[in-house]
């Protein structure tokens, strides 16, 4: 079973893979050497940006980054010598199943970087694919056992994208999905993926509306002695409004212990200093101000809950 992980965790996600390649810069197939150290240019800049936020104020034994070898190892190793908390994933990028990105060889790739967290994305609807979900949980409780006793712990980011059943039992609309189906969706997943033998220290998970939904999570997550596994909220892209009501209502819940928004964070500023409507300076400065927004705000929320509680 897991150590878990209590500690105020606030992560600069930037681990994205092929949504830099495709998604950002348009390309496809496999990329040249210009382009390659283009997009890692772009990843330094958001790096940058988080480092500002840390000489700005944010608490450095609280602030993390989550980013890729294979764009971002010299940062990855830049992070670990600074004191950081580094995390880095092992699957393979933009897959409906979860696989390890460096097959056999993933130990010995984590091994090499030993991040504070080995990290895994991972699309699980316990209504979904039964193979697909056995394949998955199967790899997933070889990397939970593989971490034990390593100087990596285990991060899981948990998405339940929904079936098409789903979508038409809400009639194809994704935000109702989000409000009365997901939370207790996520909730059966991350039981069935214990049952399994997967022993998350954290999990990631998108962000809910209901406090008693987050209430809900932790209890799930904290079951059967696991009462030091920790839950942070993700961004999933979404805008400023949705990823601030996610925080703001996941931090006053004992157990959430932060956060890891990424693109809502960069992306904006990554795209306008692609297209030269901005300079890398003022990249650097919006993306730190982002960040530095997040953990203000999650800050003051959680204090804010726990002087209610006092005030009781």
């Amino acid at each position: 079973m897991s150590t878990g992980y209590t500690q105020p965790l606030y992560i600069l996600p930037f681990d994205h893979r092929s949504s830099f390649v495709s998604g950002m810069f348009g390309w496809s197939g496999v990329l040249k050497p210009e382009q390659t150290a283009q997009i890692t240019a772009a990843k330094r800049v958001i790096y940058d940006g988080f480092s500002a936020a840390v000489a700005g104020g944010v608490d450095p034994h609280k602030a993390g980054i989550l980013v890729d070898e294979h764009f971002g190892a010299d940062i990855l190793r830049d992070a670990k010598h600074s004191g950081i908390i580094t995390c880095a994933p092992v699957e393979k990028s933009g897959q409906d199943e979860f696989d390890f990105e460096f097959g056999e060889d993933f130990e010995r790739h984590t091994e090499a970087f030993a991040p504070n967290f080995c990290k895994v994305l991972v699309r699980y609807n316990p209504e979904g694919d039964a193979a697909v979900n056995h394949r998955q949980s199967s790899r997933l409780r070889r990397l939970s056992e593989a971490l034990v006793g390593s100087p990596s712990r285990f991060m899981f980011e948990l998405l339940v994208p929904a079936t098409s059943s789903q979508l038409d039992a809400v009639a194809g609309n994704a935000q109702a999905y989000d409000r009365k189906l997901r939370p207790a969706l996520m909730l059966r997943a991350i039981s069935e993926l214990q049952d399994a033998g997967v022993e998350p220290d954290v999990w990631k998970v998108e962000g809910l509306e209901s406090r008693d939904d987050c209430v809900r999570i932790v209890s799930t997550a904290r079951r059967g002695g696991r009462e030091s596994v920790g839950c942070i909220v993700l961004g999933r892209g979404e805008s400023e409004q949705h990823v601030r009501a996610w925080l703001a209502t996941a931090a006053g819940v004992p157990g959430f212990i932060g956060f890891a928004v990424g693109r809502t964070t960069f992306w904006d500023s990554l795209i306008s200093l692609r297209d030269g409507t901005i300079d890398r300076p003022a990249a650097v400065a919006e993306i730190a101000r982002r960040y530095r927004s997040w953990v203000d705000l999650f800050e003051k929320a959680k204090n804010a809950a726990g002087a209610s509680v006092a005030d009781a």
